[in-house]
């Protein structure tokens, strides 16, 4: 029997395209799995030392950080240019396989719920087009975001502690991990299941920014630069959705990564209490108060200069593996 009659009663059958019919469903999604994780893999490889130095701008010049007093307070490439010449180019490497298994658990899923919610919220305008408006789209991003990362939190802590352990050696102090299962271990043996989800509010604040941001921003860019500018579905096309996409990420997100930086990096005690915040609005406020209202948006240099690229990369990758795989554009 034709795969469309199967379906021809099917209520809805109008908001299905194509490619993404029920009996494709899964494979379809599985394919955006795979190519998302290689896409995010790739880009990493290339932004990740920017990354670190994003972190390390984070927690500099936080009143509770002991381990640089008396240190100069360092921007951007002297932060970048700092690691490489006093831990290696190895240190603006640190913490990248916890990257890598974090993709299998938040960069990969996020787009297949980002691309599964969409499908839903997709409508028929009156001309027979297919219309997904900026708000729903905003609310797929917002949703797939907080989904995954809820998910990933665990990941996050370690490859926060692990991009600071560069600098916890050049100061002379005890390491405190050395690869992600130890990590892992050491925190919840700090202070149980309940250890590995702190700053778990932060982190999907920022998680649910970034990919409405990053993919609900791609998304949405090359609908409408299709629209105002005919162009066609490729690599220039590409280019221009993810250099938007990117810009929009960094500004959304940078305040919520600050502070998810600085709750996943700090010390506990030994009830499970961080030793430096309470939570996330105790850590807004004596950031702003302490440091200013500007240090809610430390890093946002190198966070654009790395997720920019990153977004390139990746959306650009992406596309390509669905291209050789004979799928149309996202």
């Amino acid at each position: 029997m034709n795969k469309r009659a199967v379906f021809q009663d099917y209520p809805n059958r109008q908001s299905w395209p194509e490619s993404f019919e029920p009996a494709t469903q899964s494979h379809q999604l599985l394919l955006v799995y795979i190519n998302t994780f290689l896409g995010a893999t790739i880009a990493e490889l290339v932004s990740y030392p920017l990354d670190v130095t994003k972190t390390r701008l984070h927690l500099q010049g936080e009143a509770a950080d002991k381990l640089a007093a008396g240190k100069p307070i360092r921007g951007m490439f002297g932060t970048l240019f700092g690691m490489m010449r006093e831990e290696g180019f190895r240190g603006t490497y640190g913490g990248l396989s916890a990257m890598v298994i974090r993709n299998l658990m938040f960069n990969a899923p996020r787009v297949v719920v980002y691309d599964y919610v969409r499908q839903q919220l997709i409508y028929v305008d009156e001309n027979g087009n297919q219309v997904l408006s900026m708000m729903r789209g905003f609310f797929a991003g917002c949703l797939a975001g907080c989904m995954c990362q809820a998910i990933a939190n665990p990941l996050d802590i370690v490859k926060i502690r692990m991009q600071m352990e560069g600098r916890q050696r050049s100061l002379g102090y005890p390491v405190r991990v050395s690869n992600v299962k130890q990590a892992l271990e050491s925190i919840y043996a700090q202070g149980g299941v309940k250890s590995l989800w702190k700053g778990v509010g932060p982190s999907c604040l920022r998680a649910t920014l970034m990919t409405a941001g990053d993919t609900a921003c791609y998304d949405l860019s090359k609908r409408h630069l299709i629209a105002l500018l005919h162009l066609e579905d490729g690599r220039c096309l590409q280019f221009l959705a993810s250099v938007s996409a990117g810009l929009a990420a960094s500004i959304l997100s940078t305040p919520a990564d600050v502070v998810k930086s600085r709750i996943m990096n700090q010390p506990y005690n030994d009830e499970g209490q961080g030793q430096h915040y309470k939570n996330a609005f105790d850590c807004y406020h004596k950031l702003i108060t302490q440091e200013g209202f500007l240090a809610m948006y430390k890093g946002f240099l190198p966070c654009w200069l790395r997720i920019g690229p990153w977004s390139i990369i990746f959306w650009i990758a992406f596309e390509q593996l669905r291209r050789v795989q004979g799928q149309t554009g996202f």
